[in-house]
């Protein structure tokens, strides 16, 4: 399904990073960050521009091949991983960030991501994560279809057990990247920190 999204020419998703992430990007401490999902890269060029050093992993190696290709045109270097995120292997105390953005899973394979990557974070790393909430499906302005795909705020506070919750909420916003999410969104967005 990912390649085929990503098979056309232009970037389904943008060019420019998420929204949330660029608000929120000045409490990444410089280091190693991890994107998951990451599909055509927009979000993992944009740290790589900020002087992170950064891996996304995706499922889709055209998705990837994108991402590549975006770096390139913006002088940055960004490491790519095609993988299944049930397989991927996060580690532990590894990064100085991870970076969910719109990585819609099923429900069990979600909570395992989530826990792993709590223990993937070093001491005083952040968890920064934007998601739609099933409210979504009522909006149909892009997101999965289904409801066991999307997250709640109250999901996420216990699959993110062990980390500090700087922001943490959920609202409508207006979400504009590229052709596959355009209007108001019903969203979840956090920022959490592994104690030091």
């Amino acid at each position: 399904m990912w390649d085929e999204r990503y098979s056309v020419e232009h970037f389904v998703y943008g060019k420019k990073p998420n929204g949330f992430l660029v608000q929120v990007s000045g409490l990444i401490p410089q280091g190693n960050v991890l994107c998951l999902a990451e599909g055509e890269g927009r979000n993992a060029v944009f740290l790589a521009s900020r002087g992170h050093s950064v891996v996304a992993v995706d499922s889709s190696a055209l998705g990837l091949a994108k991402a590549e290709r975006l770096a390139e045109e913006n002088g940055v270097k960004i490491e790519t991983v095609t993988a299944d995120l049930a397989e991927f292997e996060i580690g532990e105390e590894k990064w100085d960030a991870v970076v969910s953005i719109f990585c819609h899973v099923p429900r069990a394979l979600r909570r395992d991501i989530h826990r792993n990557a709590v223990k993937g974070l070093r001491p005083g790393g952040v968890f920064i994560l934007e998601a739609y909430t099933p409210v979504q499906l009522k909006l149909k302005t892009g997101g999965p279809p289904s409801e066991e795909l999307m997250m709640t705020l109250d999901d996420l506070k216990k699959e993110l057990a062990g980390l500090i919750f700087l922001q943490a909420r959920e609202l409508e916003r207006d979400i504009v990247e590229g052709t596959l999410h355009s209007g108001k969104g019903a969203v979840v967005q956090i920022v959490a920190q592994k104690c030091r």
